[in-house]
């Protein structure tokens, strides 16, 4: 691992679904794209687009683009659908992306769960007697 002093950090913001993985790398401040890869760029069938190893390969995409342009550390920011009617729980290719952007040689900072809680909300689906199954 490179010295700390010669250390240039991104944020690597890392959409987990369960239908897509999608991994943006941005600057320190977000503002700057580095590098960006989804999992639907990388595999032929929808099915498989959330899958970890169509995970691995976005994240090597946008690592390398990111490296290229002399990053060398990332802060991580995993999020997951969320709100009143999403998964809070990240998809399948969360894990996998995050490993992949070590095994690239990427220096990791902190892990962050970005995922929006809502605070209030609107009525959910299923009526008053809620689903009948």
């Amino acid at each position: 691992m490179p010295e700390n002093r010669n250390m240039k950090w991104g944020i690597a913001h890392i959409y987990a679904s369960y239908n897509n993985t999608i991994i943006h790398i941005t600057d320190t401040t977000g503002s700057e794209t580095l590098g960006k890869a989804s999992g639907g760029m990388v595999v032929k069938a929808h099915r498989l687009e959330s899958s970890p190893t169509a995970a691995i390969n976005a994240s090597k995409i946008a690592a390398e683009t990111a490296m290229e342009k002399g990053i060398n550390g990332i802060h991580i920011k995993i999020r997951a659908p969320g709100g009143h009617n999403g998964a809070t729980a990240p998809g399948p290719g969360a894990q996998a992306a995050i490993r992949a952007l070590s095994r690239m040689g990427l220096a990791i900072g902190n892990i962050e769960d970005v995922t929006g809680i809502p605070t209030d909300r609107c009525r959910k689906k299923g009526g008053k007697r809620g689903r009948r199954v």
